[in-house]
C-alpha cells in the first residue's frame, strides 16, 4: 500500500474538519422555518446571553439540537460502514450487513405492540427494547463464531444475513397482529427521525458511542494489514482473530445505539465510505476517520433538506406543514441512490 504521508494526511483531516465547523456554524439558521431567523441571530442572542429569546430558543434548542444528533449518527454510521466494507472486503457492506438493525427494529415494534409507556434514565422503551433487540442478535452471531474458532468472513455475513431475514418475518407477524395506530408508528419509526430528543435522552447513547469510535480508529493499522490478506496480516504479527471481534463488537454496538434512538437511517454506512475511498484512497488511517467526519456532514446536510423541503411545499400549497420535516430516511435515499449509482459508473460497475 502507498505510503501515507503526513502532510497529505493532516490536510485532509484539515478539510473534513473544515467542512464539520461549517455545518456546526449554519445549523442554528437552517430549519422548517428557514429565513424567519438566521445564523446570525442565534448567534448572536448566544453571545449577548439572551438565552430567552426566540432565536436562541429554535437556533439552538431545536436546530443545533438536530444537527448534533445528525452528527452523532452520521459519524458512527461512516465509520462502522468503512469498517465493514474493509473487514469483509465488501463495498456493499454496511453497518446493518449483520442484522443489528432488523433486531433492533423487532425490539423496537414489540415495545409500540405492547405499549409500553415508561422510561429508564430518559430513555423511552422503544429505544432500550431497539438496543436490546440488536444485542440479542449480535450475541447469537458471536456465539456461532465462538462455537466455530475459524468462520470467516463469508459465513459472518451468511449467519448475518440470515438472522436479518428471521428478525424481518418477526417484524412482519408484529404488523400484522397490530391496529391501524399501532401500525401507522410502526411504519412511523421505521423511516427513522432526528427530532431533537434533547441532551437527557441523547446523552447517554455517547457512553457507548465515544469509546466504539476510539477503539474502531485504532484499529486503522490492523485493517490495513488484514485487507492485504489474512495469512500476510498474521505473519506481520495481526492478531486477525482479535480484530476481527474488535471491529465486529464495537461497531455493530455503535450502531445499535444509534438506531435505538434514530431508527433505520439508510444509505449512509454504504455511500459515505465508498466517496471517502475515491477521493482520499483507502488507506484505513485516512479513511476511517475521514468517513466519519463527512458522514456526520452528510447526514446534516440532509437533515437541512429534509426541513427545507416541507418549508417550501408549505409555502407553495399553503399548508401548515412547515413544522414538519421528510423522514430522514427517505432524505437519504433520495440523496444517496444517485450517488451510489454515479460512483457505480466511475467504478465500471456498468461496463460491458
Amino acid at each position: 500500500m502507498k505510503r501515507l504521508s503526513a502532510a497529505r494526511f493532516w490536510g485532509m483531516l484539515a478539510a473534513c474538519f473544515g467542512g464539520l465547523a461549517l455545518v456546526v456554524v449554519m445549523s442554528p439558521g437552517i430549519g422548517t422555518q428557514w429565513g424567519t431567523i438566521g445564523w446570525r441571530d442565534a448567534w448572536q442572542s448566544l453571545f449577548r446571553g439572551d438565552h430567552d429569546s426566540m432565536a436562541f430558543t429554535i437556533g439552538f434548542q431545536i436546530r443545533m439540537a438536530r444537527t448534533v444528533l445528525a452528527l452523532q449518527a452520521g459519524i458512527t454510521l461512516g465509520l462502522c460502514g468503512a469498517v465493514f466494507q474493509m473487514m469483509f472486503r465488501n463495498a456493499l457492506a454496511t453497518p446493518y450487513t449483520l442484522g443489528v438493525v432488523n433486531g433492533g427494529s423487532l425490539g423496537a415494534l414489540i415495545a409500540v405492540k405492547l405499549g409500553w409507556a415508561w422510561t429508564l434514565i430518559g430513555l423511552t422503551p422503544v429505544s432500550i427494547s431497539s438496543f436490546v433487540g440488536s444485542l440479542f442478535v449480535i450475541g447469537l452471531i458471536l456465539l456461532i463464531t465462538r462455537v466455530n474458532r475459524r468462520m470467516g468472513t463469508a459465513e459472518l455475513l451468511l449467519a448475518g444475513v440470515t438472522m436479518g431475514l428471521f428478525c424481518s418475518a418477526m417484524m412482519m407477524l408484529v404488523t400484522y397482529l397490530s391496529n391501524q395506530r399501532e401500525t401507522f408508528n410502526i411504519v412511523r419509526w421505521m423511516m427513522g427521525s432526528l427530532e431533537a430528543l434533547g441532551a437527557q435522552q441523547s446523552a447517554p447513547s455517547l457512553v457507548l458511542l465515544v469509546p466504539s469510535w476510539v477503539l474502531l480508529l485504532l484499529q486503522a493499522r490492523g485493517l490495513n494489514q488484514y485487507m492485504l490478506g489474512e495469512d500476510l496480516a498474521m505473519s506481520r504479527g495481526v492478531d486477525v482473530r482479535r480484530l476481527q471481534l474488535t471491529c465486529l463488537v464495537f461497531a455493530s454496538l455503535a450502531t445499535s445505539a444509534v438506531v435505538a434512538i434514530c431508527g433505520p437511517i439508510g444509505f449512509v454506512g454504504l455511500v459515505v465510505p465508498q466517496m471517502t475511498a475515491l477521493v482520499l484512497g483507502r488507506d484505513c488511517r485516512l479513511l476511517l476517520p475521514a468517513s466519519a467526519i463527512l458522514g456526520g456532514v452528510f447526514l446534516a446536510v440532509c437533515d437541512w433538506l429534509s426541513q427545507i423541503a416541507m418549508g417550501m411545499w408549505s409555502a407553495i400549497s399553503s399548508t401548515t406543514s412547515a413544522s414538519a420535516s421528510l423522514p430522514i430516511g427517505v432524505v437519504t435515499a433520495i440523496v444517496g441512490v444517485p450517488i451510489f449509482l454515479v460512483l457505480l459508473y466511475r467504478r465500471g460497475g456498468f461496463a460491458e
